[in-house]
């Protein structure tokens, strides 16, 4: 019970916090269930049980806030007959279970007042700005008492699709609506939630002050509607009724372009629902229904195994193509060594696999049980050995070789980002992809990879369109500034804001810099022994120094005059922290304040001149350290009166 309390949080956190997955849905439920059948064997229930904890925790880049009542998840059944039993001769509304981001949202006098993600089910991320610009949330209504409901924030499969197709590369895609949209709603900047179409679909009213809705859950429904609100489509049903009714919705979820992963039956008798009461995780009046899974069929082809930069190396699954929900499937991650031995593959074996919520294909089932497939013993890259090693029960294979091509992934990833190289195109997986063939070895090979046209072209998710746009930002990227190759080399401690004042101490002659010792770098502003350590460090390296000089021969360093006189921020050093609304993000207001002369940095110290903080009276951790060292807060506006 323990092994799987631990299995099933770790995959819940992955997937709601940190919106990837390590576990398909198939197994989460397999597991989840067999947890729950021991619990209700033993009577034992341990704390950190997923049976009595739900949703993911917040994050700390958004305010936290504790809702006024504990949200709660469903208990569900994939059995129809079980859905018309639970009813028990009742009336119940049956409706969509969406599959995005759960919001609540409080309305005041008529105008929108606060909305707060779901979280854990007690404490959510206030996404009040994004919520705003939600494309059919109504700001104002024409109700003025205290309001508040819930309801999903979606992003339909047509806006997904079109998001996507303006991705050239195909590792940059997004995986799937849920995950496009968890990110889209948790934004600081809500310029880009704005973007995304993400829509909301109210399906339960939670305080309305003063209303009487008859005890009557359509009619809190109508209610919502006539303020404005799109609700969540429903059908009123008995148990005469509803399995025709679910017969409607699983006809219609065919061509639905809203994201989907079931049904939700709620009891239409509001008081008789309340009398039923909860358990620790349920409530009693509503239930939900998930549909099952679309299986097919298939041979399993090979296993590739696919090395990452922390010297993971993934096992993905190549099976004979089949159709599943419309598209053709032929590869399936399998996770880890542990997964695959649980489900004892072997090439010729017969397999089941189906797309976890339509979107993600995984294996099912393996129907012949061969457990024959032979665990690399060599890194496909390197070809040095590989190990497998035990983390919290499961098991995965790694490369090694410290020396290893695919473990330099992060290092140029760092060279092409944004503050860097700014190279587009060349995602951490397509990088992955190049230093895996051989294409790239050191950072100036990024600046040949015209040699490999015909190879880059015929690869998956590359045509000539994708390929040409890749070769033109890294021809753009030739003329760059000094500060931005010294961060992007990846110099240990160095950023580009120290990049930046090495730079103009040095007054960008990189031969000088190269000749710099400890002390001298010391005594700059902001650079103490350690930076200046590592700086002299890496130029000490005879092979670092040689792959820079290969470099310098493929770049043209331009070096912008700097006016004296603009320097107005000189030796003044300030903290951004919270969203913003006179800049489109933090980015943009720290290259002002260093264009001027100042340093930016991402803690609050003594040697700190303000503090940006639009919320001044936030107990956050930068205001309170700011308070306890007497360091101004101010806000935007404060900013730009008195130092712009």
């Amino acid at each position: 019970m323990k092994e799987l309390v631990s299995t099933l949080n770790c995959a819940a956190k992955a997937y709601y916090a940190q919106d990837t997955e390590i576990m398909s849905n198939f197994e989460y439920d397999r597991l989840y269930d067999e947890l729950t059948a021991l619990e209700e064997k033993t009577g034992v229930i341990f704390a950190n049980s997923p049976t009595i904890h739900v949703g993911y925790e917040a994050v700390d880049e958004l305010p936290k806030e504790r809702h006024e009542k504990a949200m709660l998840s469903l208990g569900k059944t994939k059995n129809r007959e079980e859905l018309r039993d639970w009813l028990n001769g009742k009336e119940a509304l049956l409706s969509w279970k969406l599959d995005g981001l759960t919001i609540v949202l409080t309305f005041f006098e008529g105008k929108l007042a606060k909305a707060v993600t779901r979280g854990n089910g007690e404490v959510g991320e206030v996404v009040t700005n994004n919520a705003k610009v939600f494309k059919n949330v109504p700001l104002s209504i024409p109700f003025q008492g205290e309001l508040i409901l819930r309801g999903e924030a979606v992003i339909t499969y047509s806006d997904f699709e079109e998001i996507n197709s303006r991705i050239e590369d195909v590792d940059a895609k997004y995986k799937n609506p849920r995950n496009l949209c968890s990110g889209s709603v948790r934004q600081l900047n809500n310029e880009v939630t704005a973007n995304r179409n993400v829509m909301f679909y109210a399906f339960n009213l939670v305080k309305a002050d003063g209303v009487d809705f008859e005890n009557s859950r359509e009619k809190q429904f109508l209610f919502l509607k006539e303020q404005g609100f799109d609700v969540v489509e429903y059908r009123k049903v008995t148990p005469d009724t509803i399995l025709d009714d679910i017969a409607y919705f699983e006809k219609k979820i065919e061509n639905y372009d809203v994201p989907s992963d079931g049904l939700v039956l709620t009891l239409e008798d509001i008081a008789y629902g309340q009398s039923l009461g909860m358990t620790a995780k349920f409530p009693r009046d509503s239930i939900a229904f998930k549909w099952a899974d679309e299986l097919r069929e298939t041979v399993l082809k090979e296993i590739e195994w696919s090395p990452s930069r922390t010297g993971l190396i993934n096992p993905v699954a190549i099976f004979e193509p089949v159709e599943l929900e419309g598209t053709t499937v032929s590869r399936a991650s399998v996770h880890n060594i542990s997964i695959m031995r649980s489900l004892k593959l072997g090439i010729g074996d017969h397999i089941t696999v189906y797309k976890a919520n339509m979107i993600i294909p995984q294996i099912a089932e393996n129907l012949t049980g061969s457990d024959s497939i032979e665990i690399p013993v060599v890194c496909p890259v390197c070809g040095q050995p590989t190990e497998i090693k035990q983390i919290n029960d499961v098991q995965s294979l790694y490369c090694v070789n410290p020396a290893c091509d695919a473990k330099k992934i992060k290092s140029f990833t760092l060279f092409v980002s944004r503050d860097a190289m700014n190279i587009d195109g060349l995602s951490e997986a397509t990088l992955e992809k190049f230093i895996g063939k051989g294409f790239i070895h050191e950072y100036a090979d990024i600046f040949k990879l015209s040699r490999y046209e015909e190879e880059i072209t015929q690869m998956e998710g590359f045509g000539e369109k994708s390929y040409q746009k890749l070769i033109n930002s890294i021809e753009a990227a030739r003329e760059t500034n000094l500060p931005r190759v010294i961060y992007g080399l990846g110099i240990a401690n160095i950023g580009l804001a120290n990049a930046k004042m090495i730079c103009k101490h040095y007054r960008y002659d990189l031969a000088a810099m190269q000749a710099a010792n400890v002390e001298e770098l010391s005594e700059i502003e902001g650079i103490g022994e350690v930076i200046a350590g590592t700086f002299c460090d890496y130029f000490k390296d005879e092979k670092n120094v040689a792959q820079l000089q290969n470099l310098l021969e493929e770049i043209k360093i331009v070096t912008e005059a700097v006016d004296e006189a603009s320097q107005t921020l000189t030796g003044m050093s300030f903290v951004i922290t919270g969203s913003l609304e006179h800049y489109s993000n933090r980015n943009e207001l720290k290259d002002i304040i260093e264009s001027k002369g100042g340093k930016v940095t991402g803690s609050v110290t003594s040697k700190t001149t303000c503090l940006i903080n639009n919320d001044v009276t936030s107990n956050s951790s930068k205001n309170k350290k700011a308070k306890e060292l007497g360091i101004r807060i101010i806000s935007e506006n404060d900013f730009n009166a008195e130092y712009l």
